[in-house]
């Protein structure tokens, strides 16, 4: 099963981020997925577009959730994703 390219954007100062990032962690390892984190402060386009919305989970362009993980979109991605893998 390949790994769906999830993308979370987020702030390394940033709490909230942190929380998505660990509450994320057992849909990766049921999904065999792998995560790029991505700082949005290292890129003033990334900051001015998510500012004030990190964390934000994407998944092959598409944002899934901010501020809180959103298990059920998550995992509905994740499984379209498999599918369309196999």
């Amino acid at each position: 099963m390949a790994a769906a390219p999830l993308t979370l954007y987020g702030r390394a100062w940033c709490h909230l981020c942190e929380d998505m990032r660990a509450a994320l962690g057992p849909l990766l390892a049921e999904f065999g997925a792998q995560v790029e984190v991505v700082d949005i402060d290292a890129d003033p386009a990334l900051e001015a577009r998510y500012n004030e919305l990190v964390p934000v989970l994407v998944c092959e362009g598409v944002e899934l959730c901010h501020y809180h993980l959103d298990e059920g979109r998550v995992r509905a991605a994740l499984s379209a994703r498999a599918v369309q893998t196999r």
